[in-house]
């Protein structure tokens, strides 16, 4: 851990750290196929290191709940973090074992599939948190662990404070384990971030669109549901609200980091008490500044261009 002094936080993410190794290639490749790397890049990733990161830009205070080790890799991934001002003072370093990593293969029309190497990130402990780090912020985010350190996240929320709030974004990962596994995070969620493939499997075809399955959420309980429908844009409800929004026409170079970017610009626009629908703009705004660029945080916003 770092000296940097702990301050009131706007969100605090939890969730893995990795190395993102990106190979461009001619097409992805099936079973039995062949394709050709056309390049390679490599950059800072992470779900909820990624949507911090974004955070940090537009100006609000961040931290960062997770594990790395003390190589190379981990090294490049807490200085990433300190230098765009995401609080480290929540991430443990382990004296073994290897850094997330994350082999990416982005084809010409930036489609992608993804290859996870988790290292530490699936060795965290409730021993490893310091509940006070938690003490003062207002959200909680959330996604996802290849392994064991789901529990550690199912135990924190049951720790801490009525008062944060939980946005919680499972990604496919979680959702594979079925609604039972995740009820628990479920019922203290206040903002579940979904897309509509994950949806599909969390409910197991309980519904006959998105918007059912969306709203047989929020009758769970979840305060606002919101489904990332990638080129077909998004759509959010609450129990006084519904919200549909069209995404931006933009030139997509490579869609890593995209439902990271939407999660940032949404979670910045209710912590600025912008309206539902101004919210899911922003979100849809700044997701399409991330797939103009390669990597997941390259394109990303800050303060200074949030307006364009």
């Amino acid at each position: 851990m770092n000296n940097q002094k702990t301050n009131k936080f706007d969100v605090v993410g939890f969730g893995a750290l990795n190395m993102d190794q990106l190979h461009y290639v001619d097409k992805l490749a099936g079973a039995d196929e062949e394709s050709f790397i056309t390049g390679v890049s490599e950059s800072c990733g992470g779900s909820a290191a990624n949507t911090t990161i974004g955070l940090s830009r537009m100006g609000l205070k961040t931290g960062f709940l997770g594990k790395v080790s003390g190589d190379r890799e981990g090294n490049t991934l807490l200085n990433n973090l300190i230098q765009e001002k995401v609080n480290t003072d929540g991430v443990t370093v382990s004296s073994s074992g290897r850094s997330g990593r994350v082999m990416g293969f982005v084809d010409k029309q930036g489609q992608r599939s993804l290859y996870v190497d988790p290292g530490v990130n699936d060795l965290i402990l409730m021993e490893d948190i310091d509940l006070s780090y938690l003490n003062h912020t207002q959200f909680l985010h959330l996604t996802s662990f290849v392994g064991d350190s789901f529990k550690a996240q199912e135990e924190l929320i049951s720790e801490i404070r009525d008062k944060i709030k939980i946005s919680f974004d499972p990604g496919r990962i979680y959702v594979e384990k079925g609604f039972e596994s995740l009820e628990r995070i479920l019922n203290r969620t206040d903002i579940l971030l979904i897309n509509e493939v994950e949806l599909e499997l969390l409910l197991k075809n309980r519904y006959e669109s998105y918007i059912q399955g969306a709203k047989l959420l929020l009758k769970e309980g979840i305060g606002l549901v919101v489904v990332k429908r990638g080129s077909q844009g998004s759509y959010a409800v609450n129990d006084e609200f519904e919200v549909s929004m069209p995404c931006l026409d933009v030139k997509c170079v490579d869609t890593t980091g995209a439902g990271d970017a939407f999660n940032a610009g949404l979670l910045y626009s209710l912590i600025q008490n912008y309206s539902l629908k101004e919210g899911c703009e922003f979100a849809n705004y700044v997701a399409s500044k991330c797939i103009e660029c390669y990597g997941a945080t390259d394109g990303l916003p800050y303060t200074s261009n949030t307006s364009e």
